[in-house]
């Protein structure tokens, strides 16, 4: 039916108001294409304006709500909280405040909102350290579930969750994915490559060691190498002041329990072989049933968290601390102490967080040619001497999404549309160049990471390989990350400290695991996945049992190996 005039008029009036906030969202969309992301993507001009379209419909129910989620401080989420938030507000509507903490106060707000029901966040980035809490505890949104119901509305068509690399981090035993992958870094050995090629540094090196200096296999081969460069003169390399052969931190704060709960223990073969975390000992030490129940993280339960291989891999920590490390290291702290290896005079690094390549590849810092290419590369850090084939290999962090039952779900809804427009494939390669925290297969595979990879040390040659895989977080063992990770701090305070000694700081430490998930087990709070302790039994029973525990070497000082850095780069290929 034709309409008078008039009330053509007033129609198309109402209508163009309608969709003028549409309208503003993509003129918005368009900008931010043009100025921040301007060209790179995975995704053509096309699709990347389909993609914001839809973020722009999606969000229409929601344009008047005020979201808080919150992060780590790390350069991925300093820049999607002072770039991309803002963004999204603008195309959107809905106003996000993008919080930024240390990774401590992160699990803290998480924790105090999982006990007290407050909603204090509307989402979390945290890490996937913690998907055996999330799995036993149910508090957090089952995604796999939400998405095929409440939030199916606000699901992206082009989210493409297969192109993820990390979901086997975040999915739980129950086969259903609780996080969404923000960011990824692993912890991989670095070292200075132009020493290790220098002809005199490896004459010297063969002369005295008898074999040759290249990454090292093991800790006895790392151990040499780190006496080796320590004090060593390099003027004739242009290297000026005291050099050291190792870097670590020793400060008693929350971040020394993630440099042992990172897989330090299991570099040093303490947990038993089986991908991604050792089964049924893990990382921690902490033993699970065939029901994936803990049953105990003392030697006498069966655990390993104070066993030889333990002992073994904390003392020799400290020992490479106190005898190859600057001596401002013993007080530093976890971000503290990462900035030092670019500072140039640090001779290799068993245990360095690839989160620190941005900043480590910055022009004109120590560690960089004239030409843009690092004087340093990564490669996969070295076994310790209780090490067995198949066991873990080393620590990858995942960041990730994740929604508290607790959050309103209009609420969880908005932060939820915000958690796939950071991770979608129109920014994630702009993201991934700032922060290079990859979470897409299609970004590593980019041409533009292609042309970047030879300044980029390594990285790029690590995560497009399989090895990728075998580098995992904090598994399923752990049931209750919050309470249990504040505890390694405090214990192995005490013996970096020599408050007490390693094998008495690791007794207190498994106790006070063991007195947690007793705690849990009596409250029944966690169902039939929760644990269920072992009977304490003389340790020497569980000694001589298959897998780990393992008992003590004789003699912990393995034969030294070491290998070229370009033969080792070949099986990243």
């Amino acid at each position: 039916m034709k309409l008078p005039l008039k009330s053509t008029t007033a129609l198309g009036a109402m209508m163009a108001l309608l969709a003028a906030p549409a309208l503003a969202g993509m003129d918005e969309a368009k900008a931010f294409l043009d100025s921040e992301i301007a060209g790179l993507s995975v995704l053509d001009r096309a699709e990347q304006e389909a993609e914001m379209q839809w973020f722009v419909d999606a969000a229409a129910p929601f344009t008047d709500l005020e979201i808080k989620v919150v992060s780590e401080t790390i350069d991925t989420h300093s820049y999607e909280s002072q770039v991309l938030a803002p963004a999204f507000t603008a195309i959107t509507g809905i106003q996000i405040t993008h919080d930024l903490i240390g990774e401590g106060d992160v699990v803290e707000k998480l924790q105090t909102q999982m006990q007290s029901g407050e909603n204090i966040y509307d989402a979390y980035v945290n890490d996937s350290d913690l998907i055996g809490t999330h799995w036993r505890y149910q508090q957090v949104r089952n995604l796999t579930d939400w998405m095929a119901s409440e939030g199916a509305d606000v699901t992206s068509p082009t989210l493409d969750l297969d192109d993820f690399i990390g979901l086997q981090f975040t999915t739980a035993p129950d086969g259903k994915l609780y996080q969404l992958p923000d960011q990824q870094f692993a912890n991989l050995y670095w070292f200075r490559y132009d020493w290790f090629n220098d002809e005199k540094n490896k004459a010297d090196f063969k002369e005295k060691y008898g074999y040759d200096l290249g990454v090292p296999v093991n800790w006895s081969a790392y151990e040499d190498i780190a006496e080796f460069f320590t004090g060593r003169d390099l003027s004739h390399m242009g290297v000026e002041g005291e050099v050291f052969g190792n870097m670590d931190y020793g400060k008693k704060d929350p971040s020394l329990g993630w440099r042992y709960t990172d897989a330090w223990m299991s570099m040093a073969g303490m947990g038993d072989v089986g991908e991604p975390n050792g089964l049924p000992v893990d990382e921690w030490g902490i033993r699970v049933n065939e029901n994936s129940q803990p049953v105990g993280s003392c030697v006498d339960r069966g655990g390993a968290t104070n066993a030889p291989a333990a002992v073994y891999a904390v003392t020799k920590a400290i020992e490479w601390l106190q005898k190859y490390s600057p001596p401002a290291a013993a007080g530093m702290t976890f971000s503290e102490a990462g900035p030092i290896p670019a500072q140039g005079n640090v001779a290799q690094q068993m245990f360095w967080y690839t989160a620190f390549t941005a900043a480590t590849v910055e022009p004109d810092l120590p560690v960089m040619n004239e030409d843009g290419t690092p004087k340093w590369r990564m490669a996969p850090s070295p076994h310790g001497v209780y090490w067995k084939e198949g066991q873990k290999v080393g620590y990858q962090d995942v960041g990730s999404w994740t929604l508290m039952k607790s959050t309103p779900e209009d609420r969880a809804k908005a932060a939820w549309l915000y958690a796939q427009f950071v991770t979608s494939k129109t920014l994630d390669l702009k993201k991934s160049d700032v922060g290079l925290t990859f979470i897409r297969e299609s970004t590593i595979d980019s041409d533009h990471f292609s042309e970047r990879a030879p300044r980029l040390g390594g990285l790029v040659e690590f995560y497009r390989s399989p090895a990728r895989t075998a580098w995992s977080p904090t598994g399923t063992n752990v049931p209750d990350y919050p309470k249990l990770a504040q505890l390694w701090w405090q214990n192995i305070g005490d013996a970096m400290s020599g408050a007490k000694t390693t094998q008495e700081a690791l007794d207190a430490l498994c106790e006070a695991q063991e007195s947690v998930m007793e705690r849990i087990e009596r409250a029944g709070i966690q169902g039939d996945i929760g644990p269920v302790m072992n009977e304490e039994q003389d340790p020497e029973y569980w000694l001589s049992q298959p897998g780990a525990p393992f008992p003590k070497l004789e003699n912990e000082d393995e034969e030294p190996i070491t290998i070229s850095y370009d033969e080792l780069i070949k099986s990243w290929q």
